[in-house]
């Protein structure tokens, strides 16, 4: 049973893994046996804290910086990944703007659509063929609470991570029959700088707090399982699903 989890000989991508979740997630690949691509908008090539995590797990590392913000750095990004043989792609990326909806600017509405959806739809459909054609792949994506509900003050965030929701079915849809499982993973409140500003809203915090049957904020490392399992044989049969991982507020 424990093979259905290993990971060795694979090589994951995972945008976003210079810290919170993203790094958790490449952290728990590598842990599982798979060698890492991390890419980041500040992520150097060397010598960075994910880098060092994934080699002291046995993994090799490679770390490219990429702005998800400009689609012309995500095409590059997806020309150069295409000349790698990549089996699990976690598109985890992301950035959020809060204002309330009738101050919401327009550039931040866009930027985050850019980050949070249509740079991820983009690197997909680059990294997908070569997937397609070995009949085998892992497409996960990081979706969100309000991938199911509709937030306050993060209008764009809010229909990013419902499209991404959306997204993971249709593609799922069209690539699982040529066995690319595409899945997504909808973390709950996580305590990662994403969530700085609630957090230190005490009365936020407690609300968020008092709704989670669980009794505490997640952490990056409570994602680790969740993104194993679905990027290996273990989900094989596992298509179109938003799995939360949120310490139950779904059920509440």
């Amino acid at each position: 049973m424990s093979g259905l989890f290993d990971l060795t000989g694979t090589t994951a991508v995972v945008t976003g893994a210079r810290r919170g979740i993203g790094f958790a997630m490449a952290l728990a690949l590598a842990e599982a046996g798979a060698d890492i691509v991390g890419v980041s908008a500040s992520q150097p090539a060397s010598g960075s804290e994910i880098e060092s995590a994934v080699v002291a797990a046995g993994r090799r590392f490679e770390g490219i910086a990429c702005d998800f913000a400009d689609p012309e750095a995500v095409a590059e990004l997806g020309q150069t990944l295409a000349g790698h043989r990549v089996d699990i792609l976690v598109n985890n990326a992301g950035v959020i703007e809060r204002a309330p909806a009738a101050e919401h600017p327009l550039s931040s509405w866009d930027r985050v659509l850019q980050v949070n959806l249509t740079s991820q739809f983009a690197l997909t459909q680059a990294m997908v063929p070569q997937m397609l054609a070995r009949g085998r792949g892992k497409i996960i994506f990081t979706a969100s609470l309000l991938s199911f509900q509709g937030g306050i003050n993060v209008p764009g965030y809010t229909a990013a991570k419902s499209g991404i929701a959306g997204l993971t079915k249709a593609l799922s849809n069209e690539w699982s029959v040529q066995g690319v499982n595409v899945n997504a993973i909808a973390p709950g409140y996580i305590a990662t700088d994403n969530t700085e500003a609630l957090r230190a809203d005490a009365e936020r915090s407690e609300a968020i707090l008092a709704r989670i049957p669980a009794g505490r904020w997640g952490e990056a490392g409570d994602l680790a399982g969740a993104t194993v399992f679905l990027a290996s044989r273990a989900s094989d049969y596992v298509d179109g699903i938003v799995l939360p991982v949120d310490g139950g507020w779904l059920g509440r």
